[in-house]
């Protein structure tokens, strides 16, 4: 482990597509899943523990969740809770850690990750971050893990890897050439078939001058923000933080630079975006049906998941390819093939049932 290490998890989503097992009060990143006494954002903060000094680890949130935080990890410093005024998407969220982070020192090895990703192969993960470690902390390069595809997927974006980086020891990082956002099937098959794509996983590592002149060249008021003199005094962030641009970074940065390079990775990664993924990733029975954290009783069904409070009982008679979920105050049950609509659910459903 070294003391130049750091991470920034970016745990401030509302996670509206899990609705209503995800609330604006309780959302996705702070909910266990599997029922194994640890939450997406319990199983993060694990994760690179083994790899990064706890006092080291940043956690970026909406100001509404400071709390859920700080109880969720009682081994992170409270200042490095930073909270959210407004939501800007990630590139001023990731900047907002990078001003903490100057202030403690210039040499910082920084992997940013976000709260609600699941990964399967925490040895593999290990691995592949020592790899990015060691390799950002001799490369001018702003490096992203690339997900190795193992299906036909339209819900994720996709690089294109170029010539290989000569500089990498030896870990197969390649040059990006291209990001393109969610395809369609179609294109999602050529990208698959051609062996030349990775999935984008969100995750990037790159050292602090790194990521400090990019902002600097390619986000200078998002630069301007978190170099400011004022930086981190009274309420500058309050005031200063809703003037950002709302951009990912993505966008901001890593779809213009020229220094950008790809780690081809294979950890058990998912975005867990969304019920269906959810459901691909959880144990079935015979009939394809899953059950998280409730008892089930299912007749002529299958293909369904379905989650209830802890010790409640369902009986599901002939359903198929159904998402039954219940928190609170809600209950919903809507066929897989529509689940892009439950963010028009929520809206629908108004401020007495977030």
């Amino acid at each position: 482990m070294s003391s130049n290490n750091y991470c920034i998890i970016m745990a401030g989503g509302i996670g509206s597509r899990f609705w209503p097992f995800s609330r604006n009060s309780y959302p996705k990143q702070f909910l266990d899943f599997f029922g194994t006494g640890r939450s997406l954002l319990q199983m993060t903060f694990d994760r690179v523990l083994p790899l990064i000094p706890a006092e080291n680890i940043y956690v970026v949130t909406n100001k509404d969740y400071r709390n859920l935080v700080i109880k969720q990890l009682p081994h992170i410093r409270p200042e490095n809770v930073l909270c959210e005024p407004a939501r800007r998407n990630t590139a001023p969220c990731i900047a907002y850690a990078v001003g903490y982070i100057n202030g403690k020192t210039d040499k910082a090895n920084i992997l940013v990750a976000a709260s609600d990703h699941l990964i399967t192969d925490e040895k593999a993960f290990i691995d592949t971050i020592a790899k990015g470690f060691d390799f950002v902390s001799k490369n001018d390069c702003l490096l992203t893990l690339g997900m190795k595809p193992t299906r036909y997927e339209t819900g994720y974006g996709y690089i294109k890897m170029g010539a290989e980086h000569n500089a990498d020891g030896g870990h197969e990082i390649a040059k990006v050439e291209q990001f393109t956002e969610k395809p369609d099937l179609e294109h999602a098959k050529l990208f698959v078939d051609s062996g030349q794509y990775v999935w984008n996983s969100g995750m990037f590592l790159w050292n602090l001058q790194t990521i400090n002149r990019a902002f600097e060249k390619y986000l200078p008021e998002v630069y301007e923000f978190y170099t400011c003199e004022h930086f981190g005094i009274d309420d500058y962030i309050d005031k200063m933080f809703p003037e950002c641009p709302s951009v990912s970074i993505d966008y901001g940065i890593m779809e213009k630079a020229d220094n950008v390079c790809v780690l081809p990775s294979d950890f058990g990664w998912s975005d867990l975006g969304t019920w269906g993924s959810l459901y691909d990733l959880s144990d079935k029975d015979d009939n394809g049906n899953v059950t998280l954290k409730c008892e089930t009783q299912f007749y002529n069904a299958n293909g369904n998941i379905v989650t209830l409070a802890d010790g409640k009982l369902a009986v599901i008679d002939g359903l198929k390819d159904y998402i039954v979920a219940e928190q609170g105050n809600v209950l919903l049950i809507c066929p897989k093939a529509n689940e892009q609509r439950i963010k028009e659910f929520v809206a629908n459903a108004g401020e007495k049932y977030k």
